[in-house]
């Protein structure tokens, strides 16, 4: 079943959605930008399961292309799901990585029995990844995934990428 997509201007950390995706750093110990206002809103729940998995599971990190769940802590969502998105780079293609982000991340919600995920537009920002092909991965793998998940959120900070992600949803 292909996920009904919903793009949404605003700030993906007041999604009421079973699952918010989090376009983490490896060490998932928080950082800038999503990942920054993720664990900020969410409070220390979330770094607390953080460190959790950074002792067990992912010693050298999380590795790019992968995806992992943790509690929600204070938002509205029940879990988050922490991707690593990959750092754009003009001399290697590295789309796949970034497809695997979205493929992961819904895998993950299947496996927790989610309905609804929001995800913000990965390794766009400072991973300087153009945001006119960020969209169009994002989009074509959802619609290409073999997933559970009923409505997948784009939840979009600004208006250049909302715009971006409206001309493949179109």
């Amino acid at each position: 079943m292909t996920p009904t997509i919903t793009l949404l201007r605003g700030d993906i950390t007041e999604q009421d959605t079973d699952v918010i995706v989090n376009a983490a750093n490896s060490s998932l110990l928080g950082g800038g930008g999503v990942d920054g206002a993720i664990h900020r809103r969410g409070g220390p729940e979330i770094l607390a399961a953080c460190r959790e998995l950074r002792a067990s599971r992912y010693q050298d990190g999380l590795p790019t292309g992968q995806a992992v769940a943790t509690t929600a802590g204070r938002l509205k969502a029940r879990w988050v799901v922490h991707t690593v998105g990959p750092v754009w780079s003009a001399t290697e293609d590295r789309s796949e990585l970034l497809a695997s982000c979205y493929r992961e991340s819904l895998r993950e919600a299947d496996a927790l029995g989610a309905r609804t995920v929001a995800f913000p537009a990965i390794s766009t920002g400072v991973y300087r990844w153009p945001i006119d092909d960020g969209a169009r991965i994002a989009v074509e793998t959802v619609r290409g995934a073999d997933t559970a998940v009923e409505e997948v959120r784009f939840v979009l900070f600004d208006d250049l990428a909302y715009a971006a992600f409206a001309r493949w949803t179109d």
